[in-house]
C-alpha cells in the first residue's frame, strides 16, 4: 500500500510484503526495518517518514555547494543537516579529491535513522540507502547481513555480524557497476565505519583505489555519462575485462593500502575488497564484535 503519489512525482511511503517499510523520492530509495513493541514501531516509521519526506529538497538547495571539492568552495559551508553530515565525512579525507556528494546515501541513511529512533524504544533497526545501510542496536541485538560482489552477475561473497558492542554502525559498498561512477575497477568495497556517511566516503574512495592500467578496461569522461557528475573530466570506468593475476593482485594492493591507512587512523573499521573473484580484508578483529566473514570462511 501507499500513501502518496506513484514513484517519481512525490515522496512514497510502502508497506512491502514482509512488513519493512519503502520510501522513494527522487533518487532516494530507502528500505527500512524497525524491532520493538508495535507501538514503538509504528510511531518510529511515522517520525522517519516525516524526516523523510524533506530531505530531497533541502539537498537540492545546495547542490553545488555539494558538488564542489572540498575546500573549492570559498569558505561556504553546507547548512542542512544532511549537507552538513556530508561534509563532515568527507573532511576526514581531505588529503584527497572528493565532494561532499561521495557520502550522500549514507548521510541520508543516517540522518532518516536518527529520526526513526528519536525517543523510541526499539531492539534494533536498519535505514538501507540502497546497500549504505545506518544501523541502531540496543544492547544485547545484532545484526547480520550479506555481502554482494557489483558483478555482472551479482554473486554472495561473505556475511558481515555487528553485536550491540561493537562501534559498528554504518556499511556501505561501492565498485564501477554500482549506482555512482567510480574511477576504479573494484566489482565491491565493503566498509564498517561508526556511522553509514562514513563507511559511504570510505567505500567510494577506496573503490577509487582499487585500480591498475590494462588494455581490457574501457574509461570514458564522467560528464559523458551524467553532465551533471561532481567528477567532471575525470576518467571513469565503464567495462572492465578478465584481468591476469598481476594485475588484479596490484589493483587490490593498492586499494589494501588505502584501506588500511584508513584502518590504521581510525577512519574506518575495517574493510572487504572484491576483484574478479579474489579478496582482501582489512580490519575488524574480533575484539571489535564486527566480524566479516569471506565466502571460504563463512562456508568452513
Amino acid at each position: 500500500m501507499s500513501r502518496a503519489a506513484p514513484f517519481g512525482a512525490a515522496p512514497v511511503d510502502a508497506v512491502l510484503a514482509d512488513g519493512r517499510r519503502h520510501f522513494q523520492h527522487g533518487p532516494i530509495d530507502l528500505v527500512i526495518e524497525a524491532y520493538g513493541a508495535g507501538h514503538e514501531v509504528r510511531f518510529a516509521y511515522e517520525q522517519a517518514w516525516a524526516r523523510f519526506e524533506t530531505i530531497l529538497g533541502e539537498l537540492v538547495d545546495e547542490l553545488p555547494l555539494l558538488r564542489a571539492p572540498l575546500g573549492q568552495a570559498d569558505g561556504q559551508r553546507p547548512k542542512g543537516p544532511v549537507a552538513r553530515r556530508m561534509a563532515a565525512a568527507c573532511a576526514r579525507h581531505a588529503d584527497r579529491f572528493v565532494t561532499p556528494m561521495a557520502a550522500v546515501a549514507g548521510a541520508v541513511a543516517d540522518e532518516v535513522l536518527e529520526a526513526l529512533a528519536a525517543g523510541r524504544v526499539l531492539q534494533k533497526a536498519y535505514v538501507n540507502n540502497g546497500g549504505d545501510v545506518a544501523l541502531h542496536l540496543r544492547p544485547g541485538a545484532s545484526f547480520d547481513t550479506g555481502m554482494v560482489s557489483l558483478a555482472e552477475t551479482p554473486e554472495a561473497v561473505g556475511k558481515i555480524s555487528v553485536q550491540s558492542t561493537s562501534p559498528v554502525r554504518g556499511i556501505a559498498t561501492s565498485g564501477w557497476r554500482g549506482r555512482s561512477l567510480s574511477l576504479g575497477i573494484a566489482d565491491a568495497v565493503t566498509v564498517l565505519a561508526r556511522n553509514a556517511a562514513e563507511a559511504d566516503a570510505a567505500a567510494t574512495l577506496i573503490a577509487n583505489e582499487v585500480n591498475v592500467e590494462h588494455r581490457v578496461i574501457d574509461r570514458v569522461p564522467a560528464f559523458e555519462l551524467d553532465p551533471d557528475s561532481d567528477l567532471g573530466e575525470r576518467l571513469v570506468t565503464v567495462e572492465v575485462g578478465d584481468l591476469p593475476m598481476s594485475a588484479i593482485g596490484g589493483a587490490l594492493t593498492a586499494g589494501a593500502g588505502a584501506a588500511q591507512s584508513m584502518v590504521a587512523d581510525g577512519r574506518i573499521i575495517a574493510a572487504h575488497l572484491v576483484l574478479q573473484r579474489q579478496v582482501q580484508t582489512l580490519g575488524a578483529p574480533s575484539s571489535l564484535n564486527a566480524i566479516i566473514h569471506d565466502k571460504e570462511s563463512a562456508a568452513a
